[in-house]
């Protein structure tokens, strides 16, 4: 007797994944609604499919259904699903994804899929999300991108984001997005030694940084400005610029006493004399000073 054999043989793809994606946003066999938005905009969708593709989706639709992982619920089998913390544009692109294993996205709505292929635990989803932010990343886009790279966890994308700051940083700080970065991620791009700008601007961009978020966050200025501020390399700038400096910081107090007082300090004994080391290294972008060659610890 022959022995049984057996093979698994696929298709194309194309035709099935055609033939899904004419399911997508379909009320035809349509078994949950979700109203989406602020514009509460009804997306239908299947719960076989959501529920088999994603494991949070399949909390969300088990509940009121005989064998669910919750007690029975209210929930019909035609649920209905208010989500309105969501643009309609972003959880269709999550659908669509889960649909058809392939997603639509644009500049406008990357970051926002991104965030929700973070929270649904669509791993796939995510790393399309970060090819295309990194292939189409902007000046006006960066700060945004970045921020997000560093709240959930992409340290490639945060590399390639620095990266892009550091050959674009004199455009970048005059945007929006330098301006509502958080303290923290702020102070990682400022510790960067290839930015390229000279420490005056900087500290020109971080003054304006900190007054836009000493208004949003109702705090004082030298409040919100103590973690970046730290990482502004003031033994750099030469002492009429540190004057001025001075006369500046009287208004508002952006940066510690104690800092300038360092800076005068290492112009006075021509070395960069207790001031961290790195504070009295030029960035790719730091103009020339004549006292630079004092603060090299590696002239005699």
């Amino acid at each position: 007797m022959a022995a049984l054999r057996r093979a698994q043989l696929q298709g194309r793809a194309a035709p099935f994944s055609a033939a899904l994606r004419s399911l997508l946003n379909n009320p035809q066999f349509s078994d949950v609604t979700f109203v989406v938005g602020q514009e509460q905009q009804k997306v239908f969708a299947h719960r076989c499919v959501l529920a088999c593709r994603c494991q949070a989706f399949r909390g969300m639709l088990s509940q009121g259904l005989e064998g669910g992982e919750d007690p029975p619920s209210s929930i019909p089998p035609q649920g209905t699903f208010i989500l309105g913390n969501v643009q309609p544009e972003v959880f269709l692109a999550v659908i669509e994804f889960l649909y058809t294993n392939s997603v639509t996205l644009n500049s406008h709505i990357a970051l926002e899929v991104l965030t929700s292929s973070v929270e649904y635990g669509l791993q796939d989803l995510c790393e399309l999300c970060v090819k295309f932010i990194k292939d189409t990343l902007s000046v006006e886009q960066v700060c945004e991108a970045l921020q997000a790279a560093v709240t959930y966890g992409q340290t490639d994308l945060q590399q390639h984001c620095l990266a892009f700051i550091e050959d674009h940083t004199a455009a970048v700080v005059q945007t929006r997005g330098f301006h509502e970065l958080s303290d923290s991620v702020l102070a990682r791009v400022l510790r960067s030694d290839r930015l390229a700008v000279d420490e005056l601007e900087l500290v020109q961009a971080v003054r304006e940084w900190a007054h836009v978020s000493s208004a949003v966050l109702e705090r004082p200025v030298p409040e919100v400005a103590a973690l970046p501020v730290q990482e502004l390399r003031l033994p750099l700038l030469a002492p009429n610029e540190l004057a001025t400096l001075e006369s500046h910081n009287q208004r508002d107090f952006l940066i510690p006493v104690e800092s300038i007082a360092a800076a005068w300090r290492s112009h006075a004994l021509k070395k960069g004399s207790g001031v961290p080391s790195r504070l009295c290294r030029p960035r790719r972008g730091t103009r020339p000073r004549d006292h630079h060659r004092h603060l090299d610890p590696h002239t005699k």
